[in-house]
């Protein structure tokens, strides 16, 4: 009962503070129909959770999770797109910002997605998807995953329109160098998996050798180029939202990504020679540092 208890002040902290957030960003917004994409988005992003959450655990499978994650960014960035394009001030910067979360969703979603079908399970659900709180929980946290990382896109398509200019630039030459090292690492560790040769081994050849986790670091950069885009767009209490890309580097190193890949790492090579000079010669996230 206490865990219960817990678990149920953990959804309602997580939903209370995107409710916040969500306040904060919309409040320097040009009109009331700016204002009202923000609370609009945060419906959608959570409604989708709840629904597929529900579904999912009357089948008790987590084969979906991924898949409604991407389906949820599509959703919000194409619904803030048509909002703003029908306010008249659908800009370069808003179409940028839609088309790379867009590109980026449908790729990585598919692909964790079709890796489970593969798989049969993701074992990260294995002990919680028949507990009902804890499996909320988790759909849950997906929700505040999508909305933290397109905060600042979704208020910068928001808001007042901007002209291009030089965080446009960097932002998507940033986006492109992130989302080029996460599919080389995706596909790089997927090869190495599909060759039977290496069963039970770990990766440490091509983009592996340089950092443990390759992917992730990806995957912070390209946010972090998203958030660059939206800065021109921000004033005020807007500047709230770039938080998002250091909430993507904590979600990926604390809670959900690093941490829990080093200590399965640990438990299955932790003897290995190999594996003990790989982890003292390879950094465990950004490469060279």
């Amino acid at each position: 009962m206490k865990d219960m208890i817990q678990r149920i002040v953990a959804i309602s902290a997580v939903l209370l503070i995107s409710i916040a957030l969500n306040f904060a960003t919309t409040q320097d917004l040009i009109s009331s129909e700016a204002a009202s994409i923000g609370f609009h988005v945060l419906i959608l992003i959570y409604a989708i959770q709840l629904v597929v959450f529900l579904i999912s655990y009357a089948l008790k499978t987590e084969h979906y999770y991924d898949l409604t994650g991407g389906i949820t960014y599509i959703s919000v960035v194409v619904y803030t797109i048509y909002q703003k394009n029908l306010m008249g001030e659908l800009d370069l910067r808003s179409i940028v910002l839609g088309s790379l979360i867009l590109i980026w969703a449908a790729r990585l979603s598919s692909f964790l997605f079709l890796r489970v079908k593969k798989v049969g399970k993701d074992r990260r659900f294995d002990k919680i998807k028949t507990n009902f709180t804890r499996f909320m929980l988790a759909w849950t946290l997906q929700g505040f995953w999508v909305f933290m990382c397109t905060l600042p896109a979704i208020t910068a398509i928001a808001s007042e329109s901007k002209s291009a200019d030089l965080f446009l630039i960097g932002g998507a030459a940033l986006w492109l160098f992130g989302f080029v090292v996460e599919v080389i690492a995706d596909t790089q560790k997927s090869k190495f998996n599909q060759n039977p040769k290496n069963k039970g081994k770990f990766i440490y050849s091509g983009i592996w050798s340089i950092s443990r986790h390759p992917n992730y670091v990806g995957e912070v950069l390209l946010w972090t180029g998203i958030a660059i885009i939206a800065i021109p767009s921000l004033s005020g209490l807007q500047y709230i939202a770039l938080i998002s890309p250091v909430f993507t580097y904590l979600l990926l190193t604390r809670v959900s990504g690093v941490n829990l890949l080093e200590a399965s790492s640990d438990k299955k090579w932790g003897n290995d020679e190999d594996y003990i000079q790989y982890k003292k010669k390879t950094p465990i996230f950004f490469p060279f540092v």
